[in-house]
This record gives C-alpha cells, structure tokens and sequence, in this order.
C-alpha cells in the first residue's frame, strides 16, 4: 500500500474506532451479542480498498442451533481507511460510516440496503 494522504497512528486511530462505539446507542449495543472489535492496519489478503470487515453469523442467521461458536468479528482497517480521506475530519466521519456498516451487517442488513440507506 502506498502513502496515505492523512498520516495517523494506531493508537489514535483505535480511539477513533471506541468514540465511534460510543455514538452507537446503548440500545442497539445491548442486542449485539457474541462480537468483537478489531482494529488491523490491513486486510490479510492486501487489498487497499476495504475499510472494514463483518465475519460471523448474522443475528438474523442465528438458529437453535448457534452455541459453542467464537465470537464475530468486526474489523476497521487503518491503512485503507487513511487512504481515502484528505483531512482526520474525513478519517472521524468515515470510521463512523464503517462502524456503522460492519454493525450492520450483525444485525443481517447487507451491503444493497446498506448502500439504499447511504451507509454504504
């Protein structure tokens, strides 16, 4: 991956991650269950162009039969997300986005609706 226009540390940048967390309602958090966070610098694969990541069974997939299964995992990636942004406001507003979207995807929405809605 090349150089990235808003230059951030991990440390800011996972802080960024927790005060997006933070605007989600306690309503919404509650209802999640069995999920992580995770913060990566990149995708193992080495595509630059995705910003997060949703791995795992979505609520809505969940039958009687969901139990003894590792967490979920939701993935925000640095990198990636530095490089499409120009200032660290562009960076807060599309951690924000992503965690939203990734979120999301938990809770069974997927990628078209997401995109109907403008959290694409």
């Amino acid at each position: 991956m090349g150089p990235v226009p808003v230059e951030m540390s991990r440390e800011r940048f996972e802080e960024l991650v927790g005060e997006a967390l933070d605007e989600v309602p306690v309503e919404l958090l509650t209802m999640m269950n069995n999920v992580v966070f995770m913060v990566e610098d990149a995708p193992a694969d080495g595509s630059d162009d995705l910003l997060g990541l949703y791995e795992g069974t979505a609520l809505t997939d969940r039958g009687w039969d969901y139990a003894g299964v590792l967490p979920d995992r939701i993935t925000i990636y640095r990198l990636p997300t530095l490089k499409v942004c120009d200032t660290e406001t562009d960076v807060i507003d599309e951690v924000a986005i992503t965690v939203v979207h990734e979120i999301a995807h938990h809770f069974g929405i997927d990628d078209h609706r997401l995109h109907e809605l403008g959290w694409g």
